[in-house]
């Protein structure tokens, strides 16, 4: 690679070759390129390198685009933009990338100083632009192609992806200005012509490796603080290890398994934290029903847990919460490298900035051998089969285009070598309420930082680049993104769109504002009927798309949609209030089934 920073044919061709020449050799995984002019140095350098690359007409959708596939590989994905308003567009998916610990580079090109505040076009307030929400900002100089200029230029492109990579992962912000020339045209004495005697190390870096290197090792915690763990959760009658979303790597599903089962804990697992499918579900007594477990008064009260060890963010479920707030436990330690502290109800007594696995082999061999059966730990394994076994046989024979059964279509219908993407509102928690647990099953992906609808479909789509993906969506979520559905067309990527078409925001009719009806314009402002026919607007984009009829016609066309590998729509036409009706049947069929149980 020698050579091409000395023949660049200006400054800003060299510097930002410099950049791209840095991250090729750190491992960036993706560059998103979004059409502009003051970009033009930056795209240009992208094409250059070896680090694959795609074009997005939204920069809206392309952010999403990358939160997608940067958490599809667990690897740092580039953003690039021009200048205005095209860097505002990328907030959405910057603050989700923030809460939910994605990294991304957000490269945004910038007038020169000399230009802003002064009525030139498309120029805004590019400093800081999207606040707290990065990892770290940083405003680059004026490029120049002096062996100090490059040298800044490797610095700052290793130590921007480090930081996008660090503990915790996240978003970083480079804002980058240019004067002209933005193409590619000789300038004479712009880069000198003997750089590469002057400053080899300018001029080419290090050869086959990154400027600099950052060495991390696996954060456990101290011999003391295992020790001080050991003891307490032994002494502990009534424990449980609770797993809220968290893409979980197959390594700490295997070490958060194996210490549950060495406490002799029940294991509460949320089906976007991925401990819901493996080898661990059948020697572990893993939850999947603590939605209806809580909801239950009786149970919830006789099941308070005195010590809860908690992996992931905080739960979904609204009753899982109120359950644990109702009458704290005596301690809520929760283990999470960076230690973001996600504790809204301020009920942690201790935290653990450590990475999971070594935290959790630490204590396994501290606790030694496997706990004795408890009566504790027989009573959740009893309360799961019952409550299981009341959803199975409510949703059994029920052939209703019902909400609640879309899931247990998916968990029949899925291959384990695909990805699940799961939408915010209804379908993330209907997937958490009926999603079994199995020895095998699809990854679990969600946007659940900042909890929002949007981006959804772009996000999905991101995912779907590294691999065969389902999107689990509403359908005001799908017209949020309707960007990302013409990015789907133009991809051809392999993604499924499973979408639930009540005609509006379900989730509005189980919150308090319900009551209040019309009197509170609850149709118009919260339902918000959308009348689209989502079938004709897929078509109209040119997206293959079926309509469902039954659920036997969904799954052959979900079994032809996923073995095609290729776009595809399903929309399932839903009834919102019956499928309310049917979410509360449940509840009152695990209820009465507990009752039972306990007589």
């Amino acid at each position: 690679m020698t050579g091409r920073i000395a023949s660049a044919p200006n400054r800003n061709s060299a510097w930002t070759a410099a950049l791209f020449e840095e991250w090729e050799r750190a491992g960036l995984a993706h560059v998103c390129i979004s059409p502009g002019s003051r970009s033009a140095p930056l795209a240009i350098a992208a094409a250059a390198s070896s680090i694959p690359r795609s074009t997005h007409l939204d920069e809206r959708s392309a952010a999403f685009f990358a939160l997608g596939l940067a958490k599809a590989t667990r690897q740092p994905v580039a953003l690039v933009c021009t200048s205005g308003t095209a860097a505002a567009n990328y907030a959405p998916a910057v603050v989700e990338a923030h809460y939910a610990r994605v990294p991304l580079l957000v490269l945004t090109a910038d007038r020169p100083p000399e230009l802003r505040e002064w009525g030139a076009g498309q120029t805004i307030d590019q400093h800081g632009l999207y606040g707290s929400h990065v990892r770290w900002f940083a405003e680059a100089p004026l490029p120049e192609a002096t062996p100090d200029g490059l040298r800044h230029a490797r610095s700052l492109a290793v130590r921007a992806l480090d930081v996008a990579r660090g503990a915790p992962p996240g978003p970083v912000h480079l804002n980058l200005p240019f004067r002209d020339p933005l193409d590619p045209r000789p300038v004479a004495s712009d880069v000198p012509s003997d750089l590469e005697r002057r400053d080899p190390l300018a001029a080419a870096g290090r050869a086959h490796v990154p400027y600099a290197r950052v060495r991390r090792g696996a954060t456990a915690p101290s011999p003391d603080d295992v020790a001080s763990l050991a003891e307490r959760m032994r002494a502990s009658e009534r424990g449980v290890v609770l797993c809220g979303p968290q893409d979980h790597t197959p390594d700490d599903v295997a070490a958060i398994a194996d210490l549950a089962r060495r406490l002799g804990w029940p294991l509460l697992a949320e089906a976007t934290s991925q401990l819901r499918a493996g080898p661990h579900t059948d020697d572990a007594i893993v939850v999947t029903t603590a939605h209806a477990l809580s909801a239950d008064a009786d149970f919830a009260a006789s099941h308070r847990p005195d010590f809860v060890l908690r992996f992931g963010a905080a739960p979904t479920t609204k009753t899982v919460a109120q359950w644990l707030a109702a009458d704290p436990p005596d301690e809520l330690v929760v283990v999470d490298p960076g230690a973001l502290w996600h504790d809204a109800d301020h009920l942690v007594s201790e935290w653990h900035d450590a990475a999971t696995a070594a935290f959790c082999a630490a204590l396994v061999r501290r606790l030694g051998s496997d706990a004795s059966p408890t009566p504790w730990l027989a009573a959740f394994a009893r309360a799961e089969r019952t409550a299981r076994a009341a959803i199975d046989a409510r949703l059994g024979d029920d052939e209703a285009l019902l909400e609640p059964h879309v899931v247990r279509e998916l968990a029949a219908g899925l291959s384990p070598e695909s990805t699940l993407y799961v939408s915010s509102s209804m379908p993330i928690r209907d997937l958490d309420a009926f999603w079994p647990a199995a020895s095998v099953g699809p990854r679990v992906l969600c946007n659940r930082g900042a909890n929002g609808i949007d981006g959804m479909v772009s996000s999905a789509l991101g995912a779907a680049t590294a691999g065969p993906t389902v999107l689990f969506t509403g359908d005001v979520a799908l017209l949020h993104d309707v960007s990302g559905l013409l990015a789907v067309k133009r991809s051809g990527a392999p993604l499924v769109i499973v979408v639930l078409d009540n005609d509006g925001g379900g989730i509005f009719s189980m919150l308090p504002v319900a009551v209040f009806g019309e009197s509170a314009a609850f149709t118009e402002h919260f339902t918000t009927p959308h009348g689209h026919d989502l079938n004709a607007l897929c078509s109209g984009i040119g997206l293959a798309n079926t309509r469902v009829g039954s659920w036997p016609h969904f799954r052959a066309a979900l079994k032809d949609a996923t073995a095609r590998c290729v776009p595809h729509v399903l929309v399932i036409p839903t009834d919102a209030e019956a499928s309310i009706s049917l979410r509360r049947e449940i509840t009152a069929a695990v209820g009465a089934a507990l009752a039972e149980d306990a007589r």
